[in-house]
Formats: structure tokens, sequence, C-alpha cells
């Protein structure tokens, strides 16, 4: 399993520098920007699994940022400010942030909330990530268990059934390697032999040549040599 993938968004470089330092440390996966623009352009195709934003920033506000999470996303934000004010507190959470603190902070005291954030996030949404997998949607990909349908970029793909149960198990399973038997067994749910290999190779490029993906340089299907495929 993957540590967790968190955002950082602070304008001052020490303190930028200095979160992701500790984050680090923690073994968390840390994207880093010193502005708002640069954050959203990342938030366009990637999803953290919690974010940390200053409030204050050159180009537009932290508060700016939370709001345009919160309209597509629900993973936790803890934002960060120099102002003790209590209208600036009231603000975030009115927005959707879930924790603050005050500069100066301690770094551990930091690690501390965003564990704890991160503990929450994943006791209360596991019933609604479950209610959820009956439709999955990536990058413009979504799939749907339920009605057993497929669009890309809001037009459907006309995939049979073998390529739809593929297509969702590495779905399901994003971020993760599926292997070539795993991927065998939850279509058929058969034990995998060396010899089926061809068949979810074949099955593979189908959908990449449905889906106008490439092997050289795929945005969904995934090879990983030796191993199986994923979906990131």
């Amino acid at each position: 399993m993957t540590e967790a993938k968190i955002l950082v968004v602070d304008d001052e470089k020490e303190i930028a520098d200095l979160i992701e330092l500790y984050l680090t440390n923690e073994s968390y996966e840390v994207h880093k920007f010193y502005n708002g623009s640069d954050s959203l352009k990342w938030l366009e195709s990637e999803t953290p699994d919690l974010a940390v934003l200053d409030v204050m920033l050159p180009d537009m506000s932290g508060f700016t940022i939370c709001q345009k999470i919160r309209e597509a996303h629900n993973f936790p934000i803890i934002m960060l400010t120099a102002k003790d004010e209590e209208i600036d507190k009231i603000t975030g959470l009115t927005l959707g942030a879930d924790d603050y603190m005050t500069k100066p902070f301690r770094p551990l005291e930091l690690i501390a909330r965003v564990k704890a954030q991160l503990r929450r996030f994943t006791k209360y949404n596991t019933a609604a990530k479950e209610e959820e997998q009956d439709c999955i949607s990536i990058s413009g990909l979504v799939i749907n268990k339920r009605d057993h349908t497929c669009t890309l970029d809001e037009k459907p793909l006309s995939l049979t059934p073998t390529e739809f149960s593929i297509l969702w198990s590495l779905c399901k399973n994003r971020g993760e390697v599926v292997s070539s038997d795993r991927l065998f067994y939850d279509v058929w749910g058969e034990k995998y032999y060396s010899s089926n290999n061809n068949t979810i190779m074949v099955h593979i490029r189908h959908l990449r040549e449905k889906m106008h993906d490439s092997s050289e340089k795929p945005k969904y299907i995934k090879t990983v040599w030796g191993v199986g495929y994923k979906i990131e």
C-alpha cells in the first residue's frame, strides 16, 4: 500500500520546505507549490489524500483554493495562516476546511494533525467509498458497473463484457499493479495459466485501441513489465 499523497501550498519557501521535510520523513508523497495557480493546475489531473494550504498567497487566497477543491473533492484540508483571527478560522471552516493552524506552528503538531485527519477520513468514508464502487471516474474515464456502461470524455465506449470486466478490475484497483493471473481470475473466475497470457494481452490491446491509448506513452493502462497492468 502506497503512502498518502499530500499537497502543500505556501509562498514562504522556508516553511513549505520544512513541511515537506517533516512529511517526507513520515514517508508521505509530497507535492509542493509556492502559489495557488500552479497548485490548481496540478489538481486538474491529480487528487491528493490531504492538502495543507496557506491562506495568504501571492496570486490568490488559500480560501479560494479550498473553495475550488470542495467543488469536486472531499479529501481533508488543513489551513495555515499568520493571522490569529477568529473570522479567518470561521471562513476556512465554512468553505470546507477540516482543520486550522496559526503560524508559527510546531512541525510535529502539524504532522499529528495530518495523521489524525487521514485516519478520520479513512474511517468515516469507508462506507461511502464502497457505495461509489458502482461507478468509478478517472481523468475523463467513467465506468459504471451497475448499468455496465463506460464513457471516455463523455463519449460512450463500446466494450465487450470481457473488456469491461478487465477495465473494471484495473479501475477498482487504481494505482496498484494488477497481475495477469489476478485479471484472469477476476474475469473468468478460474485459475490463471501461463498459456493464457496472450488472452489478457489481446484484450488489453483492444482496450487501448478503443480508448485511443498508447502502449508507449499510455494515459490510462500502463504495462509494468513482468508484473502486470495498472491505471493511475
